[in-house]
């Protein structure tokens, strides 16, 4: 499958046929569904979309990689099959989806996911820790130099620079906002009074960029710089992020293994809708700043070859498409985790 099928601009999934309940029928050659959403996922989706194509050649999936925001409000409005998001929807959004489309909305978790602190300090290459604090103090401006006290004590070994950080964070509607400021919002009393958690935020300072590779080349091209990007994004950048200190006190990076510890307790308890955070989750080995990432699938759709492809492109997700998970650097879902969300599709009708 080309890049162009996987990356179909907005104008083009607008011209598209309207989706799901109450939707038109597409007629083709084969049948096509469109997404939109979290580029926190994008690599992934990306991937599943050309495996699955091998699999199932009748089946085009188109995925655009436009941010969490952008892919709720076109599954909402009616202008894609699918959205996906790394931050739940709000139980107005739930709501006004109900109203929209006349039909209930899926939470479907297809991997798990971490932000990572990424920086560019020339002449370091060691990975610094950050406690909690320090990290909402960054973002909220309080910490304005890399030699700060908060940062030196807990970086005792490492020459930090006596240098201005430069703050940078994401500009569009976006999961992986949600998950940077569901976390902070955790950790910090002030972060959560002054700025919140929300796919899209006030920032107190910064410098911006829309979607992760652009927050990601920002990060790559400013020195003494400081984001947060999804960690597929920083190792295929090849940039240089930090350890984040857990709940159990213990300075953990992130990595596929520390990821799933933190979606261990979560697996056990996992909510019906599948809305659920595990930022600063429980346990030695969690690392923090994880979360699950979700595909938005409408309850009912008009058009039966469509809502059989989709049901057979999650279910094979949810299975085979795991395999692809590790190797992009994202953490498989826990089996009781998929075994829920297999039960959830048969939700699914015409």
């Amino acid at each position: 499958m080309s890049k162009r099928a996987l990356g179909v601009s907005l104008v083009a999934c607008a011209l598209m046929s309207w989706a799901g309940c109450g939707g038109q029928s597409a007629t083709s050659d084969s049948t096509r569904l469109t997404g939109a959403g979290s580029t926190f996922a994008y690599p992934l989706y990306s991937k599943w979309a050309d495996a699955f194509g091998m699999v199932r050649p009748d089946v085009a999936i188109d995925y655009q990689s436009i941010g969490s925001g952008g892919g709720i409000g076109l599954v909402t409005d009616g202008r894609v099959d699918f959205g996906a998001t790394d931050g739940p929807m709000t139980d107005q959004q739930i709501q006004t989806f109900l109203e929209q489309r006349g039909c209930a909305v899926l939470h479907l978790p297809m991997a798990l996911g971490a932000d990572v602190p990424s920086y560019n300090l020339p002449g370091v290459t060691t990975d610094l820790k950050f406690t909690p604090t320090a990290l909402a103090d960054i973002f909220l401006g309080k910490i304005k130099k890399w030699n700060d006290p908060a940062l030196t004590a807990v970086n005792p070994d490492v020459p930090l620079p006596n240098a201005e950080i430069v703050v940078i964070h994401r500009a569009d509607s976006s999961g992986t906002t949600y998950v940077w400021t569901d976390y902070l919002s955790k950790v910090s009393d002030e972060w959560h009074t002054k700025v919140g958690r929300g796919t899209s935020v006030t920032w107190p300072v910064g410098t911006e960029a829309s979607g992760n590779q652009a927050v990601a080349d920002l990060i790559a091209s400013t020195p003494h710089s400081i984001g947060y990007v999804e960690l597929t994004y920083a190792i295929r950048g090849k940039l240089t992020f930090g350890q984040v200190q857990n709940a159990a006190g213990r300075f953990v990076k992130a990595e596929l293994w520390t990821v799933t510890a933190a979606a261990a307790e979560a697996a056990t308890s996992m909510p019906d809708d599948f809305r659920v955070s595990i930022t600063n989750a429980p346990g030695q080995n969690a690392y923090p700043v994880s979360s699950f990432t979700w595909m938005l699938v409408p309850t009912k759709m008009a058009d039966k070859a469509k809502r059989q492809a989709l049901v057979a492109f999650l279910t094979w997700g949810l299975t085979d498409g795991q395999t692809f998970v590790d190797g992009l650097s994202y953490s498989r879902l826990p089996e009781a985790v998929v075994k829920k969300a297999q039960a959830a599709l048969s939700r699914v009708q015409s």
